[in-house]
């Protein structure tokens, strides 16, 4: 996540690193399936327990507001496939979480794999944007079919 400015007096951040990332990852926080993130440990935490925060699309539209319950910092192969189910990507797989994480690292310069990274969980406390909720189960459905699609199994999700 990277925080930008504020609005009504919470920092504002959209996941990801492109537009299509942040709004994918923004739809399965509103469709209550992604309740957790991770980042590089290098950049240091982006919030503090209990703190609220608005999430953005890709417009820079405020969809919802979140609170962050728990914060971690471990070790990248440490991730649990539990922990992995929780960011609600993909098959919810710990494969795919692993393959689209590593990827992600590495675009962005900090990939190593004895990296730590800091995962944080949080909980929506209210949604922003009707319109952009309305579409989020679609988005949900999408998300598992292109997994699939990618030959990424469910079955795998508690089992690596």
């Amino acid at each position: 996540m990277a925080a930008a400015q504020t609005y009504q007096g919470l920092k504002t951040f959209t996941f990801g690193d492109s537009a299509e990332l942040a709004d994918r990852l923004a739809a399965l926080v509103v469709a209550g399936v992604k309740t957790g993130t991770c980042s590089a440990a290098i950049h240091g935490p982006d919030a503090e327990i209990g703190e609220r925060q608005i999430c953005l699309n890709s417009a820079g539209i405020p969809v919802c507001e979140i609170e962050t319950i728990d914060i971690t910092t471990l070790p990248f192969t440490a991730v649990t496939p539990e922990m992995a189910a929780l960011e609600g990507e993909g098959d919810l797989s710990y494969r795919d979480w692993r393959d689209a994480h590593e990827a992600f690292f590495r675009r962005e310069g900090s990939w190593a794999p004895d990296m730590d990274v800091i995962f944080e969980t949080f909980r929506v406390t209210r949604v922003l944007d009707d319109a952009f909720a309305s579409g989020a189960e679609a988005a949900v459905r999408a998300e598992r079919t292109e997994a699939h699609a990618k030959g990424y199994s469910a079955s795998e999700a508690l089992h690596g």
